[in-house]
């Protein structure tokens, strides 16, 4: 069962500031009014009393009201974008945040209330499969994970320890070193394929062959409760339950999470997988 978070909700914060698309709007400024709506979990800051256990929201209005007009942006989605993403970014405690950005001074020629824009940004929890079989493998796998622990848009939650395999897909080559990282992250999933490419690339990967030797091979295995597939990037990871190298490792740090698709935790589908699959995994 689902567990709600708690909610600490700021209405109408009033900010004079200079957001907009018109040159005049940059110059004089007007008036914004910004909502809050942050996930977050308040239940032992309520039973000790002790606001060092939660997340200010006088700390936050300071922030917000300073965010707002420390930066000028023409759009109100680039307002809210880029605020919601310093707020969760400055406290650590909110999970996710939902910031509506009203502007009732918008220069437009006919009577209306408001006009705003509406946003929610949180941290999402996926899970990274890594593995290498070229060159120095365990020092390729400790490097991905340092560039993650460096990005600011990521958390390394956990890492799973490195297992020994053979190779998988029938091309002969040399032994794999395999692991998973459990990652919370501010991109989307496409933002993150691009991430990983970015450090593919650094590590001198390249696609020659498929399912070929690389240096460091990354791939999002699961994103939340996202299911979507695109040409160039599948989520669920469709091969997962095929790959004792990636269930032994995953089923190590988040045994019970579920598969989205297939609504059976990983455990489940790596100890099917020992009853009927390919052995890969060196012990």
């Amino acid at each position: 069962m689902a567990i709600n978070m708690d909610e600490i909700i700021i209405e109408n914060l009033q900010v004079y500031a200079h957001h907009g698309v018109y040159p005049k709007e940059n110059e004089i400024g007007q008036n914004f009014y910004v909502s809050a709506r942050m996930e977050t979990d308040t239940r032992r800051a309520g039973v000790m009393d002790d606001l060092s256990l939660s997340t200010n929201y006088g700390d936050v209005c300071r922030f917000l009201h300073s965010f707002l007009r420390e930066h000028t942006y023409k759009l109100l989605e680039t307002v809210a974008e880029r605020a919601s993403e310093e707020l969760l970014l400055a406290f650590p405690n909110i999970r996710r945040v939902t910031l509506e950005v009203r502007k009732p001074e918008a220069p437009i020629p006919f009577p209306f209330q408001s006009v705003s824009v509406r946003i929610t940004r949180g941290w999402r929890r996926t899970y990274i499969a890594c593995g290498s079989n070229m060159g120095d493998r365990e020092n390729y796998l400790n490097t991905a994970v340092a560039c993650f622990k460096r990005d600011r848009k990521c958390k390394v939650v956990r890492v799973s320890d490195w297992m020994e395999s053979t190779a998988y897909g029938g091309v002969r080559q040399a032994d794999f070193l395999n692991g998973v990282i459990a990652l919370d992250t501010l991109y989307t999933p496409k933002e993150l394929l691009e991430k990983i490419h970015e450090i593919e690339k650094s590590q001198n990967r390249q696609r020659l062959v498929h399912w070929g030797p690389r240096t460091l091979d990354l791939d999002i295995l699961l994103y939340e409760d996202c299911v979507m597939d695109m040409e160039e990037l599948t989520i669920p990871h469709k091969d997962m339950r095929n790959r004792d190298f990636v269930l032994k490792p995953l089923s190590q740090i988040a045994p019970y999470e579920r598969h989205p698709v297939f609504g059976k935790s990983i455990l489940e589908l790596y100890e099917e997988l020992l009853q009927n699959g390919e052995e890969h995994i060196i012990e």
